[in-house]
């Protein structure tokens, strides 16, 4: 079977890597989804065999469905068992100098699965890809690159086992990561491109081929300075969904390579603060609370914005309770709010109308507070040079 699903509207939602749009207020149909592109929802047999094979607990976002989705994550699990290697594989597009609270969150599960597995990570910075798609030069997408990466190191990753990299950069250093790109461009005509991504007769060259510089970092053969002559390691990429169709067309040409399919895990999407329904942009300052805000603008901007799913009065609230489906507070702190007796207790004091849609926001206000003042502290530690270590092509140390 395929891994290429060339269709992308799932009912009225739209979810493309560029696009995402949701006719509902609850936010995008994820069962369809997982129809429409053909993985698998991670359910209680998995998160039990994960929580076995770790012999940790699972993260709070594997067990609260933040990520949801997979493809071959078994294999994975199958390979840790018998103590062999895999590698993990993330990304970042340096579109912006903040990051904002949902770009955080596939560097907090990716560090937590680094720490539990105990393997090699490389991140790519896709500085290419911004220039082609954003008005900015290649130099500023570079320098966002940069700056971005400080944002991700300050989440704490092992710099002896983490590899960050630009595009722009590691191309010029890699004949083995060109000589992948120009491999899986042969493999992809221009038609299957068109039915993944959706291009069009008036996209540039560079668009089109651009997919295959995002497929490259999931074979081993494309790092030789960290992996040497193993060409077959496996690959495990934690995303948001939105990115599958890079990793579908990846899974169908690695066999054609003698190459193993990469593995997938993927997260829903994270809210924009006005709701669902409203598109997140790094350009509004009011969609999203970002690493770069204080402790006040996050308090305003939570108690302006956060779209309630409360009653209009508070009578009606008491009366009718509210709903934790469409209101951001509660979805938000799903995903920080680490304790999981106190979310239940919010969640049912809320639905029941016994707690008012300010206590959400309080609470939340508290729980973005210590999480962004937490990470603006060791974001400050982090210079150009602590970049650079991050950034250099080198060999990096593990157990294979």
């Amino acid at each position: 079977m395929t891994d290429s699903h060339e269709k992308q509207n799932v009912g009225e939602d739209i979810v493309t890597p560029w696009e995402v749009e949701s006719a509902s207020e609850k936010g995008v149909d994820y069962d369809k989804l997982i129809n429409n592109f053909g993985s698998k929802r991670i359910d209680e047999a998995l998160l039990e065999r994960i929580a076995k094979v770790t012999k940790k607990p699972v993260h709070h976002m594997l067990r609260r469905g933040i990520f949801f989705s997979h493809r071959d994550l078994e294999t994975i699990l199958d390979l840790h068992e018998k103590k062999q290697p895999f590698f993990l594989y993330t990304g970042r597009g340096p579109s912006s100098e903040a990051m904002h609270m949902g770009h955080l969150i596939p560097f907090i599960f990716t560090k937590w699965l680094q720490d539990t597995f105990d393997v090699p990570l490389v991140i790519q910075m896709t500085d290419d890809e911004k220039f082609l798609w954003k008005d900015m030069t290649i130099d500023e997408a570079n320098r966002l690159a940069h700056e971005n990466a400080k944002d991700i190191i300050a989440c704490g990753f092992d710099m002896d086992k983490t590899f960050i990299f630009s595009d722009v950069e590691y191309i010029s250093q890699s004949a083995e990561f060109y000589k992948n790109i120009c491999r899986i461009q042969k493999l992809v005509t221009f038609n299957q491109a068109k039915g993944i991504f959706g291009f069009t007769d008036s996209d540039s060259i560079g668009k089109i081929s651009f997919p295959a510089i995002q497929a490259a970092p999931s074979f081993s053969s494309s790092f030789p300075q960290i992996f040497g002559d193993k060409t077959n390691i496996p690959c495990l990429i934690p995303c948001a969904i939105d990115q599958d169709p890079y990793f579908r067309m990846t899974r169908d040409a690695a066999p054609r390579l003698n190459y193993i399919k990469p593995a997938l895990i993927h997260s829903t999407f994270f809210p924009a603060l006005q709701g669902a329904q409203s598109k997140m942009s790094a350009s509004d300052p009011t969609s999203s609370i970002f690493l770069t805000d204080s402790d006040d603008e996050i308090k305003t901007k939570i108690n302006k914005y956060a779209y309630s799913g409360g009653g209009a009065t508070e009578e009606e609230h008491r009366a009718k309770g509210g709903n934790c489906e469409v209101d951001v507070s509660y979805q938000y702190l799903t995903f920080f709010l680490e304790d999981d007796q106190r979310l239940k207790e919010l969640e049912k004091g809320y639905t029941e109308g016994t707690i008012l849609t300010g206590e959400l926001k309080r609470e939340l206000t508290k729980v973005l507070q210590k999480i962004v003042g937490d990470h603006r502290t060791r974001r400050a530690a982090v210079t150009d040079e602590v970049v650079n270590q991050y950034m250099m092509s080198r060999k990096l140390k593990f157990d294979y």
